[in-house]
């Protein structure tokens, strides 16, 4: 069998960091190969599907595939191409600390077969540190070649928003940070014919710090407005024109909201968490800390205030039944990573209610275990359930009928028409 012709660009990791990327190159006229260990991952994009829910729809991976873009196990591809991108994901483990080890078998798959002059590019989210002290030496020492002379190496946090129709990655300011200045071109080469503008960092620890506090700021910010929908609850106090009122100050406020909990891959970072002994400052971020303590408890908060609600209707949670709308981490997207809806349904499941969901982006659904019932008929679903719960507002539903349909309605993302639901 004849070997595949060689591409400009290598996507390491193709689920939801990598196949956006891999998408945006293509259509940019990159020659792109999407290199994963996993067989079934390749298998599936072969196919034409996404390996990962959420990361594209099928139709834009069946685009990618006609426009040349190929998918491979065989790591040999990887000693072929101009640049590589690694997008190797890193999840948190039980002890809270990003787990590296899909980088670390990500870089030595390419160090094996690194060629001078080729300009490797991080993006997965790492400590500050990771790109010096983590990937250049795993390089270096599998290829034999030197960081910043025989070859280039840049960090470059990932902004992207999935679901987002109006920031998208080629309107989204792209940081990126070199091992050395001309490492930071050859970066910046390469993404500027994917993006609209280029942000140079001092360095890769800079650019590795942009993400922190790009992520820690979100977490931070939901973590406050959490905490305040449960004091304004308590205080009869309506948050959500609180918040409306608040926003029209056009210095010193950025409005976020409250809602059920926070999920996604951009998980709240301490670097006190650091794989590198010796590499953290000593102490956590007690404001990270915090704020992962508050949205953690947004779950069980909900999950009393349906209670409390039922209970005010003269019904008992028990035997109560509750319909879930929207169960993915976010509106508009399937993707259902560290999304607050398992908790919320767990929870209810052990107070004895019996659950039904809709998401239109969520064929099937289990929790504890065992599948949940699919509303198909949604304002049929909403009019038999004691209670209807708003977990994401998908541009789909109609709040104002659903508002009609429902016996009760607890909407947690403040998205219906004022006096038309309970919210959070």
């Amino acid at each position: 069998m004849p070997a595949a012709p060689p591409a400009d660009l290598a996507v390491i990791g193709l689920g939801h960091l990598g196949l956006p990327l891999a998408q945006a190159a293509t259509a940019a006229g990159f020659s792109t190969v999407g290199y994963d260990p996993d067989p079934a991952a390749v298998a599936e994009l072969r196919a034409g599907r996404p390996p990962v829910e959420g990361a594209l729809p099928a139709a834009a991976v069946r685009r990618m595939a006609s426009a040349g873009f190929r998918a491979t196990t065989d790591p040999a591809e990887l000693g072929r191409v101009r640049t590589a991108v690694i997008c190797a994901p890193t999840p948190l483990g039980e002890d809270r600390a990003l787990d590296l080890s899909a980088v670390r078998e990500a870089v030595r798959a390419l160090a094996a077969r690194l060629r001078p002059h080729t300009t490797v590019l991080l993006e997965s989210a790492v400590y500050p540190g990771t790109t010096e002290d983590l990937v250049r030496p795993l390089l270096e020492e599998g290829s034999g070649l030197r960081a910043g002379r025989d070859f280039h190496l840049a960090y470059s946090p990932c902004r992207l928003d999935p679901g987002n129709r109006t920031h998208t990655l080629a309107n989204t300011p792209k940081v990126i940070g070199g091992l050395t200045p001309a490492c930071t071109e050859a970066a910046a080469a390469f993404y500027g014919r994917l993006t609209e503008k280029v942000v140079r960092a001092r360095g890769p620890r800079e650019a590795e710090t942009v993400q922190l506090l790009e992520t820690n700021y979100r977490h931070v910010n939901i973590a406050l407005v959490n905490e305040m929908a449960v004091f304004c609850h308590d205080l009869g106090v309506d948050l959500w024109d609180v918040v409306r009122c608040a926003e029209t100050k056009p210095f010193g406020f950025h409005a976020f909201r409250p809602g059920p909990g926070v999920g996604g891959h951009g998980v709240p970072i301490d670097p006190n968490h650091i794989a590198h002994r010796g590499r953290g400052p000593g102490y956590p971020l007690r404001m990270v800390e915090l704020a992962q303590e508050i949205n953690g408890r947004m779950p069980r908060y909900v999950t009393q205030r349906c209670a409390a609600l039922l209970n005010e209707h003269g019904k008992s949670a028990r035997g109560a039944r509750v319909l879930l709308l929207g169960v993915g981490y976010k509106a508009d997207v399937g993707d259902q990573e560290g999304a607050p809806a398992r908790e919320i349904a767990s929870r209810l499941m052990e107070l004895g209610a019996q659950l039904s969901y809709h998401d239109p982006y969520v064929a099937q659904w289990q929790v504890l275990g065992r599948p949940v019932p699919r509303a198909d008929a949604l304002y049929e679903a909403a009019a038999a359930a004691d209670l209807t719960v708003l977990l994401q507002h998908h541009r789909t539903y109609d709040l104002q009928g659903l508002a009609v349909k429902a016996q009760l309605l607890l909407d947690t993302r403040g998205a219906s028409p004022a006096g038309a639901a309970h919210r959070l």
